[in-house]
């Protein structure tokens, strides 16, 4: 697959994740405190719940159900009690709409 347009940053609100679906694949997509657009897995790897309904604080996305917080440039859980991290996907921003591609993750170490 290839790069494609998920949304436009203007429908994006600072303090809450937008949910796209691309090719079958939720993604959570986010404007963090600084303006800066990320795209993550949408769903909570510590239960199967969608991460958008949560809160965004900085660079972070909290779990509603169970508190925990994933970091938005890594994808690393902050906090338990989730362990293992969601996939954090490249995004690019021109002429205000949101691209990425959902079967390119970043590598993160």
């Amino acid at each position: 697959m290839s790069r494609q347009r998920v949304c436009a940053v203007a429908e994006l609100s600072p303090g809450a994740a937008q949910r796209v679906v691309v090719d079958g694949k939720a993604i959570a997509v986010v404007i963090d405190s600084s303006g800066d657009v990320h795209a993550i897995g949408d769903t909570c790897t510590h239960g199967d719940i969608s991460l958008t309904e949560g809160f965004v604080e900085d660079d972070t996305l909290e779990c509603w159900a169970h508190g925990s917080k994933f970091s938005l440039t890594t994808g690393k859980p902050l906090t338990l009690p989730a362990y293992e991290p969601v996939p954090v996907y490249a995004v690019t921003v021109e002429d205000g709409d949101v691209y990425l591609d959902p079967d390119v993750t970043v590598a993160v170490d």
